[in-house]
């Protein structure tokens, strides 16, 4: 089924600014358009997440779906991830992260402008790190992580991340995982998944 994002700004709304605050680029700032819905993740969760993912960024491969204003698979590359690909479906949010990755002069990113579900449904690669931030209220996230857990998009030792609406019902994660972190924020739930022990393939 097709997403359907705007792809105008909201009259007279202005463009905003993320900043990165870890890594190679710690304190750059760069600029994500005016567009209906977008959220970056904030600095205290993104702060919280990467303490989280500490010795599982270096030289990751990540996919970054739904990735908006670009703030997560960037501060990721900062950190030193091997390659990011970041999934997003509005035309503008897709320009303004390759914009910025040729201001930081970094070629690890590859941006693909496609719906996540679309993306997901091509043949498969394995990622190490995988960032999932769909719009809150869109009913999403079930039918992503079924895609991502049985098509083979998550490495044996891969890490998820979801972000979603704080009152969201209990998610159902791919086969032989589990919720390792969780935390709120406001009306925000964020929370880490790994594979259980016996989920994980030899």
């Amino acid at each position: 089924m097709k997403r359907r994002t705007p792809r105008a700004g909201r009259p007279g709304a202005r463009p905003g600014s993320l900043r990165i605050i870890g890594g190679k680029w710690r304190g750059r700032r760069l600029p994500f358009p005016a567009l209906p819905g977008l959220r970056p993740t904030s600095d205290r969760v993104r702060e919280t997440l990467f303490n989280w993912l500490r010795g599982d960024i270096e030289g990751a491969r990540c996919l970054d779906l739904f990735a908006g204003s670009g703030a997560l698979g960037l501060e990721a590359l900062s950190r030193g991830a091997a390659e990011i690909v970041f999934v997003e479906q509005n035309r503008a949010a897709c320009a303004a992260i390759s914009a910025s990755l040729l201001r930081l002069e970094c070629d690890r990113g590859e941006v693909r402008c496609v719906d996540a579900a679309d993306y997901l449904a091509q043949p498969a690669r394995a990622f190490d790190v995988v960032f999932l931030d769909p719009p809150f209220r869109s009913g999403y996230l079930a039918e992503l992580c079924t895609l991502l857990g049985r098509r083979g998009w998550l490495a044996p030792t891969a890490a998820l991340y979801v972000e979603s609406e704080f009152d969201l019902d209990a998610l159902s994660l791919p086969a032989g995982w589990d919720w390792h972190r969780q935390k709120r924020a406001g009306q925000v739930a964020y929370r880490l998944a790994r594979r259980t022990p016996q989920g994980q393939e030899k």
